[in-house]
């Protein structure tokens, strides 16, 4: 497989690592992270105006006809500086929902917002009980006439206290288990029967509780077929998945930089911390698992561009790898930094904290070992 990047996504990559140097300092990002919305507006427009919000979708829904290699270009980047703005929420989740499912009035009043930076939409899909199962679903939504009315509560929905739209992942017939009878549909953030419990996360992005009681819903607001919404589901689970393991490469790679760099200018014994051969090897460990994460990441991108049901055991393996190498170089980096390692003061936890969540999201290292063994 060729994995060079084509001349335009090489100038998107130069693009992106040039507005994270000059904007995302961690003493900016603190500060960004501390107001509301937990995000800055001015860098989201900037990346509207940038063309990146519309590199996902195609010509005709008004983008550039990009794919999860443009995606991966971009996630990378955002991860070497751990970028506030929602894109996974907006581009990857809420926007490849409707990409995929959404009938033509829908992409027509939504896609052209999003990809302006004017809308906001998310992707409700986790539950209480279902942990990283995506097919446990228990909210219901039951034929009324001519809507649909929609029931129960989700939990850690990403950028839901600033979403215009939310993408309710529901249950429409079958038990609370069954892949079959699955349907998502198009809500109004502001509808009535909406509560939001807004919160920060651990990380320093925003998230939220939201109960849906008696939500009424048009019919037109299905997205895809009723009961055949889990194929939609799971295509959006594996490009976050991706996305999300983009962002984990390029936070390791700022880890282990660091860590060399501060181990070259850290002194003990008269000798810089960086002549130690057991702290070497340390290092080296941390640079392999970072290789061997790019590579499956490139792999596994370019397995879903060209074949998404046969990619699914690779991007399986991808998030187990992600998650075990991700907690190691993590885990690396605060030991080699010793207590500084753990202050607000250096980036250096920020960034362990980031991959911590990564691990957690979409199923852990755990889960996805022995979804790939199970294929």
């Amino acid at each position: 497989m060729n994995f060079e990047l084509s001349e335009e996504q090489k100038m998107i990559q130069q693009s992106v690592e040039r507005f994270v140097q000059e904007n995302y300092d961690l003493t900016n990002r603190v500060k960004i992270s501390s107001e509301d919305p937990g995000y800055s507006q001015e860098y989201w427009t900037a990346m509207a105006e940038l063309g990146w919000l519309g590199l996902a979708f195609s010509e005709e829904e008004g983008g550039f006809g990009g794919n999860q290699i443009d995606t991966l270009v971009l996630m990378e980047q955002f991860g070497k500086g751990l970028v506030l703005e929602p894109f996974l929420a907006n581009i990857v989740l809420g926007g490849g929902a409707i990409k995929r499912g959404g009938s033509p009035a829908i992409k027509e009043s939504v896609l052209p917002n999003l990809i302006e930076g004017n809308l906001q939409v998310t992707l409700a899909y986790a539950e209480e009980q279902s942990r990283f199962d995506i097919e446990d679903v228990a909210t219901a939504a039951r034929e009324d006439g001519s809507n649909f009315i929609i029931n129960g509560k989700k939990s850690m929905v990403l950028n839901a206290e600033s979403a215009d739209k939310i993408v309710v992942v529901t249950r429409t017939s079958g038990s609370q288990v069954d892949e079959d009878g699955i349907s998502l549909f198009l809500v109004d953030a502001t509808s009535k029967g909406i509560e939001r419990e807004n919160f920060p996360t651990v990380d320093g992005l925003r998230a939220s509780e939201i109960t849906f009681t008696d939500v009424e819903v048009p019919s037109g607001n299905l997205i895809g077929e009723k009961d055949r919404g889990f194929s939609i589901l799971q295509a959006v689970v594996n490009d976050a998945i991706l996305a999300l393991s983009a962002e984990a490469v390029g936070a390791m790679e700022v880890l282990y930089k660091d860590t060399v760099e501060y181990t070259q200018q850290r002194e003990q014994f008269d000798h810089p911390l960086s002549d130690f051969q057991v702290l070497q090897h340390r290092m080296v460990d941390m640079f392999m698992e970072y290789e061997q994460c790019k590579s499956l990441l490139l792999r596994a991108t370019m397995e879903t561009v060209q074949d998404p049901i046969l990619a699914q055991r690779t991007v399986h393996a991808l998030k187990h790898l992600i998650g075990k190498s991700g907690i190691f170089v993590g885990e690396s980096a605060v030991q080699l930094h010793g207590g500084m390692g753990v202050t607000e003061e250096l980036r250096i936890g920020h960034f362990f904290k980031r991959l911590l969540v990564i691990d957690s999201q979409f199923g852990n290292s755990d889960f996805h070992l022995d979804k790939f063994t199970s294929l």
